[in-house]
């Protein structure tokens, strides 16, 4: 504070002068050739005039790279966003072309049985391990009733256990309440389908006589009412022939793919109210 007190005057002075020049130079006209006063300022003005014209250069430098950084920022967000929007309708198109092929097996499913049937959607599932069954969205509403028989494109899924208005519990195969009169397709022997624990089912009361082996495929016979005759129920993958008894044991993989089941077909025949 004492040094400007005493040397305040003169700083401006000296202020005063600077700024003089300043506008002296800057208001030397471009298109004549400057006299010795002129050339004796801008050379006194020199050493002033480079590290103003630095400055600026730096600060006009640092201004355009925050521009540029904006800008590039700016891009990078929108080009984020245009990769999401993108990435969501690749998956949306991926997910329309699988249900798409889904719906075009259940078709020809569809056209080969020889009766009215209605699709419907699971919308839900019990497995546990007392009751395997699924929800569908299709009721009485729909003419759906109990007993009646439900399958896909690839073959047997169950039968209707529970109706309601807009909604029916589908009884799995492979649950232990579940028996369905059947026929290996090759040999032409006979049995029933019974539901096992783990998602499989077990050929029963087929005679220790009766040609059974493995990689058979297992068919609807078409006895009892409820399965028309020729759907696919499942593929042996196990026979075992004891030493006693007269039966032997067959295990058999279902045709259908339970856990991953979307749509279904209910044969509009049979059942009881």
């Amino acid at each position: 504070m004492e040094f400007l007190k005493r040397y305040v005057y003169p700083i401006v002075i000296g202020i005063g002068i600077i700024a003089a020049l300043l506008v002296f130079s800057l208001n030397v006209p471009r298109n004549r050739e400057a006299n010795i006063i002129e050339r004796s300022v801008l050379d006194a003005l020199s050493p002033l005039l480079r590290p103003v014209s630095w400055a600026g250069g730096f600060v006009e430098d640092i201004w355009d790279s925050y521009i540029r950084l904006v800008d590039t920022r700016s891009e990078n967000m929108r080009l984020r966003e245009d990769i999401r929007s993108l990435n969501q309708r690749l998956l949306e198109g991926n997910e329309t072309f699988l249900a798409n092929q889904r719906l075009e097996l259940l078709l020809d499913m569809k056209k080969s049985v020889k009766a009215p049937t209605i699709s419907a959607t699971v919308i839900g599932e019990d497995v546990t391990s007392w009751f395997r069954t699924l929800i569908i969205n299709r009721g009485s509403s729909n003419g759906i009733r109990e007993g009646m028989a439900v399958i896909s494109a690839d073959g047997v899924v169950g039968q209707t256990v529970k109706v309601a208005a807009a909604t029916s519990r589908v009884l799995l195969l492979t649950d232990h309440a579940s028996g369905i009169s059947s026929t290996i397709q090759r040999s032409r022997a006979r049995g029933v389908v019974k539901g096992k624990s783990e998602m499989l089912c077990t050929l029963e009361f087929a005679t220790r006589e009766e040609d059974v082996k493995v990689g058979d495929t297992v068919i609807t016979s078409g006895i009892g009412g409820v399965f028309m005759k020729g759907l696919p129920i499942g593929e042996v993958t196990m026979v075992k022939r004891g030493e006693y008894g007269i039966f032997q044991s067959v295990s058999i993989r279902p045709a259908v793919n339970l856990p991953h089941l979307e749509e279904v077909l209910v044969v509009q025949r049979g059942g009881y109210e």
